[in-house]
């Protein structure tokens, strides 16, 4: 069955960084679109991040310019690069197979002011 395990998350202050890994099985990776979405208390999953199998991506506006995505197909790992990271950043992170209903545990961001 399709497994994907994050990592990465934690405390961190504002303008700090964080990279999120996502490691992915049961699934033939290089094939598949990858996403990050993230979800803070009260509101709803929003994405984050996409990159699909010929590495194109794709941000949300709240995150362009200071997220980057990549993928790694020899690991079948894809990951989240955050810099400037902001209180408003703070939410569980999710790594998801883009239009497929697999998702990770999730992984607590949390930036302090």
């Amino acid at each position: 069955q399709v497994q994907l395990v994050e990592s990465g998350g934690g405390l961190v202050q504002a303008g700090g960084s964080l990279r999120l890994s996502c490691a992915a099985s049961g699934l033939i990776f290089r094939l598949n679109s990858m996403a990050w979405y993230r979800q803070a208390p009260g509101k709803q999953r929003e994405l984050v991040a996409l990159i699909t199998g010929g590495f194109t991506t794709t941000y949300a506006d709240s995150v362009k310019g200071r997220f980057t995505i990549s993928r790694d197909n020899y690991k079948n790992s894809v990951y989240l690069h955050m810099n400037s990271l902001k209180p408003e950043d703070t939410a569980v992170y999710y790594c998801a197979v883009d239009r497929k209903d697999y998702w990770g545990q999730g992984t607590q961001v949390t930036v302090s002011s």
